[in-house]
């Protein structure tokens, strides 16, 4: 590692607070829901413009459904030198219109507006770490991949994230820091389904015993779903969305819920799932019939020696600019498990902090843009060519 780069990186990154607020401001005011390809999209042209401008080779990868894939590139990578990937999505969870209703707003040291640390904050931050290796030069490789649609569990960006993970030496995720300023080592893995339930209508007054609820058959497998919970193995099992019927005098002939699964254990995902299929299939209310949709899920990242020792290493870093950073567990999922699970060393959350992700009080702390970018561009240094 070059002491020179290192002192030019970081001195060039303590001046760039004001730029990098900048930078927060024009993505936050954008709307860029997972579905908004339009907003997506505008968002990585300004990433784009920005990475192109501070030298760095950039390719879009169209796609005609979700916002298109942005992959910066700083070095050429092959087999001898594998790269170092820096990710981060650039969709949010909020509807049309939200960046104009709660716009990018500072009080008291703290950042406001929809995105604003989930994960906006982080894409700023690798950017400018690119362009700071981009501008005074870096030991290896760098790969930058802003992805399009992660909270809706990356339909799209999941096999870019997969063919770029596969080659890289070491991942990092720009996922917020957690309040407490730690990382995350671990995350559970998530399935999402849609259950839709079958009955006959019949007027509720004139005919009822024609009738079979949908309803009633959904009540009675939300409970069964609901039961599936086992704490002690952290998986949950929650129906979050429900809906159904025709009318206040109708039988219901139709009703569905969506069913959230979170588990720890790579191995307990089928064993789960394949009950949820059971209880499916099975009707509690004779006459109803029932089918289940799987809409998207993420695998968990599971911590390996690799992933503990880049942890180890990046605590190093950070404890040199005077950051305390511990590792915490989080049932949360997020991009970094697609990226552990093909054998890459992979620390997620290292983005600046922040708190209260997917709500209208979500904030980030604007005093942890400049270190986090700071620890991050000296792990990558301390790594070493590859």
């Amino acid at each position: 590692m070059s002491t020179t780069l290192e002192t030019k990186v970081l001195e060039w990154l303590d001046g760039q607070k004001q730029a990098m607020i900048d930078q927060l401001r024009v993505l936050v005011d954008i709307d860029s829901g997972s579905y908004d390809k339009e907003g997506v999209d505008q968002v990585g042209v300004q990433i784009r413009n920005f990475l192109v401008d501070a030298g760095l080779n950039c390719e879009t990868i169209a796609n005609p459904r979700f916002g298109d894939g942005l992959r910066a590139t700083l070095g050429e990578p092959d087999e001898q030198r594998r790269p170092i990937l820096l990710m981060g999505h650039r969709d949010t969870v909020f509807p049309e219109g939200e960046a104009q209703r709660r716009p990018f707003r500072i009080e008291g040291g703290r950042a406001y507006g929809p995105g604003v640390a989930d994960m906006k904050a982080g894409l700023v931050m690798n950017s400018f770490v690119l362009a700071a290796f981009a501008r005074f030069g870096a030991a290896g490789p760098l790969v930058g991949l802003y992805t399009s649609d992660e909270e809706i569990a990356s339909p799209s960006s999941r096999a870019l994230i997969e063919q770029e993970a596969r080659r890289a030496r070491a991942v990092f995720n720009a996922e917020p820091g957690r309040p407490s300023g730690n990382v995350v080592t671990g995350r559970k893995g998530g399935v999402f389904m849609r259950m839709e339930i079958q009955g006959v209508p019949a007027h509720s007054g004139v005919n009822f015993e024609q009738g079979i609820s949908a309803i009633e058959e959904l009540a009675l497998k939300v409970s069964a779903v609901h039961a599936l919970t086992d704490l002690a193995r952290g998986i949950t099992l929650n129906v979050g969305v429900v809906s159904g019927g025709m009318s206040v005098n109708t039988v219901a002939p139709h009703a569905s819920a969506e069913i959230d699964l979170r588990y720890v254990e790579p191995q307990d995902r089928d064993e789960i799932v394949a009950k949820i299929e059971k209880l499916v299939a099975t009707s509690f209310v004779n006459g109803t019939t029932a089918n289940l949709q799987i809409l998207g899920e993420f695998v968990p990242l599971v911590p390996s020696e690799a992933s503990r020792r880049l942890f180890e290493l990046y605590v190093g870093c950070a404890h040199r600019i005077g950051l305390t950073i511990g590792g915490e567990f989080t049932g949360g999922c997020a991009d970094s498990g697609f990226a552990a699970a093909m054998g890459a060393p992979t620390l997620c959350a290292i983005g600046p902090c922040g708190g209260k992700a997917h709500s209208p009080d979500e904030y980030l702390e604007l005093d942890t843009m400049v270190p986090r970018a700071q620890a991050l561009a000296l792990s990558i240094l301390a790594l070493g060519p590859p």
